[in-house]
């Protein structure tokens, strides 16, 4: 690449709208994407440079680079991603950027490792510790760290140390080792069926040696991963780099596991959860090209990629793809995106894909791949509705006895049963019987959330906490408080009163670490939990091969919140967790507690006319000119004072553009009105859906009114959440 200079324009990595400009100093050269250190007010800045600059300025008023990293640049294609997210989400350029150079420490020159190797003769006073090292080091006379040559022979690190006081042992300085091996696509390939064979076979046919995107539309249990992981195995063979995104972190250890047995080594794993060491030597070996595939959470689509041939978005669906705080962007669309600027290709993977990823595949935009049979022959689950305005449960119980039995009957044969409820905690609201007084949280318009486990009463919006009370803090009745409604926590109260004799395991995202959350998957797939109590976490991308029978305790839970895309997330949800039980040669059956037993969404779990389902989905919403026929972007504005915010909220409608092709909604309170202390308004926007939406909502923003003090305004375009 041509160096730049003597003026460059630098994105700085905080909230700017754009680059600045400033001098490269003599003998340091810069290119497009050098990642640098500039002065940004009374600090250094991190940021990267964008290229020449807009316009000319007087080179004595403007400041020097300060620092040029010895790393490779980043990709053109990764600055014109940063470029494109900014662009269509509203976001600061300089905030997308934020999350491309989100280790610091990975810029550093690798520290090397200590090792230790023979130097001498042994020493006069020799033990069996002693004779020990000497005799592996002998036998293998390679550099060796310390704590590697401890955990190789046995003895203690004064024994090491002891060996290089008496010159048989030096100690050398040697490069650290890579943060994963390369991958081999050949290790392990796996015997494919018939449909997973006619599968890949048609994603090759589609590959055009540049950008193509395939939407992997497999029934649950059909074998996906295997089929995508020949894709993989396609781009590794290639010299290309690959990325396999998943919604949720706890599924990340299965799938390196799974990985490793098909490719002989594990990928690299990019999540929240590594230590700041972790993601430097990760992000680096990236940049660098030494790390060959990366398993990880949403943020792995922004790793400076340089070789880029094949992202994965597994379960492709899901609602977690959708970054919802300052940088609003959808994993999926920016995955698409990014593949087409690198001339990679794209795999979205799912048993209950998004309409929108439906209705692309239907009209040719994405090749369609069906695997329309589970794999080994094994049968779909039996689904049957229960009506619970006909066969409820006894006051107070939430397990209806038609569900009851069901799980006995799997307890007697040996089988696991899961019980599902998509609602953390004990109950969802605490409610006084003497006053009528509702535990609120003091700066959310929302109930607060008992967890009895923990003894609190817990804000799901903001983090909130107080501990449960024993009197009603507004009467000062005794014994006056009632829990209404469940959470699994109440669920597993009844579960130990109803099958005493069962090993009942309760799973949730709040209810430890990721770590202990593993462990307790590995714990159901080993046997050793009878009766499974869980949220969404447990939904999707696990396999427990004597799981036979799964309840829905609340089949209606995500019906009921005016949301347009409710009955599209509940067919997702439910099918995911319903497909859990018979996935091995044993039948599966899985059971739906109902109040709407004649809905729509009902209908179609118990009949499995799932291509029914989006036929009626993709109708409506074109009759409505909603997703994928049409656009939407919401506009919450917030503030601390209430009437402030609708003014705000009113004076911005007034002064919308005008366009015949494009209707606002509001403003209005918000579903959940008052979160963190902050009222919230909300404005939507339609348009058909070649229209510019983000053109128009830029240009309103610029000419409407100007925002003051501590109000706000917040866009979403493509919103998936209506809260």
């Amino acid at each position: 690449m041509t160096p730049l200079g003597p003026v460059v324009a630098v994105m700085v990595s905080v909230a700017v709208d754009g680059p600045y400009s400033y001098r490269v100093p003599e003998g340091m050269e810069v290119v497009r994407g050098s990642i640098v250190v500039v002065p940004l007010g009374p600090r250094p800045t991190l940021g990267v440079v964008w290229g020449e600059p807009d316009s000319t300025f007087a080179h004595n008023r403007l400041k020097d680079i300060a620092e040029v990293f010895g790393v490779p640049p980043i990709s053109d294609e990764l600055l014109k991603t940063v470029d494109w997210v900014a662009r269509y989400t509203l976001a600061q350029p300089g905030m997308v950027l934020r999350a491309v150079l989100r280790s610091r420490e990975a810029l550093d020159p690798p520290r090397p490792i200590i090792a230790y190797r023979l130097a001498g003769p042994p020493p006069e006073r020799m033990t069996a510790a002693r004779a020990r090292v000497l005799a592996f080091m002998e036998d293998d006379p390679m550099p060796w760290a310390r704590s590697a040559l401890v955990g190789a022979t046995g003895v203690s690190p004064a024994v090491v140390d002891g060996l290089v006081k008496a010159g048989a042992l030096e100690a050398v300085q040697t490069p650290p080792p890579p943060p994963v091996l390369p991958p081999d696509p050949d290790f392990a390939p796996a015997t494919l069926s018939d449909g997973q064979q006619q599968a890949i076979d048609t994603i090759r046919a589609h590959d055009t040696g540049g950008f193509s995107v395939a939407l992997l539309d497999g029934v649950t249990g059909s074998g996906k991963t295997e089929v995508f992981f020949e894709s993989v195995a396609d781009a590794l063979r290639a010299g290309r780099q690959v990325a396999i995104i998943l919604p949720e972190i706890a599924l990340t250890h299965t799938f390196l596991d799974r990985f490793e047995k098909r490719f002989g080594q594990r990928a690299a794993e990019w999540h929240s959860e590594m230590t700041p060491v972790q993601r430097a030597r990760v992000w680096r070996g990236v940049l660098t090209g030494e790390v060959r595939a990366v398993i990880g959470a949403r943020s792995a689509l922004f790793l400076p990629f340089r070789e880029l041939g094949l992202l994965v978005l597994d379960e492709e669906h899901d609602g977690a793809f959708k970054q919802a705080d300052r940088v609003n962007y959808h994993g999926r669309d920016m995955a698409v995106v990014r593949a087409s600027l690198a001339g990679a290709r794209v795999i979205l993977s799912s048993a209950t894909p998004a309409v929108e990823s439906r209705n692309n595949a239907q009209t040719g935009r994405y090749a369609h791949v069906r695997l329309e049979s589970r794999f080994a022959d094994a049968a779909l689950p039996d689904i049957t509705a229960i009506d619970m305005r006909a066969e409820g449960p006894e006051k107070g119980q939430w397990i209806a006895p038609r569900l009851s039995r069901a799980v006995f009957d799997a307890l007697d044969r040996g089988e696991q049963a899961l019980l599902f409820l998509n609602r953390r905690g004990y109950a969802p609201l605490t409610l006084c019987r003497a006053c009528g007084h509702q535990y609120q949280c003091p700066d959310c318009s929302t109930w607060l959330v008992e967890h009895r486990f923990r003894g609190v009463l817990m804000c799901h919006h903001c983090g909130h906490e107080e501990r449960a009370p024993e009197v009603c803090g507004s009467c000062g009745a005794t014994d006056s408080l009632v829990a209404v409604g469940p959470g699994i926590e109440r669920l597993a109260e009844e579960v130990a009163e109803r099958f005493p004799g069962a090993r009942p395991v309760v799973l949730s995202s709040d209810m430890g670490s990721m770590r202990q959350i593993r462990d307790r998957f590995a714990e159901i797939a080993r046997g050793e939990y009878d009766i499974i109590i869980g949220t969404q976490l447990v939904a999707k991308g696990h396999h427990f091969e004597k799981l036979s029978l799964v309840g829905v305790i609340d089949a209606d839970l995500g019906l009921a919140h005016g949301d347009p895309r409710a009955a599209e997330k509940t067919f997702q949800i439910l099918t995911q967790v319903t497909g859990r039980a018979g996935r091995e040669s044993r039948s599966g059956k899985a059971f739906l507690q109902t109040y709407h037993p004649e809905h729509a969404v009902m209908k179609t779990m118990v009949s499995g006319d799932r291509e029914g389902f989006y036929a009626h989905e993709l109708g409506v919403r074109k009759q409505g000119g909603l997703p994928p026929f049409g656009r939407l972007a919401a506009l919450i504005i917030s503030g601390a004072d209430h009437e402030q915010t609708m003014g705000l909220a009113r004076a911005l409608m007034a002064a919308a553009p005008l366009a015949d092709a494009v209707r606002r909604f509001g403003p209005a309170d918000a579903p959940v009105a008052m979160v963190r202390g902050r009222h919230r308004v909300r404005i939507l926007v339609q348009s058909p859906k070649d229209f510019d939406l983000s053109g128009y909502v830029r240009f309103w923003l610029e000419t409407g009114p100007a925002v003051k003090g501590n109000l706000r305004i917040q866009v979403d375009i493509d919103p998936m959440s209506f809260y």
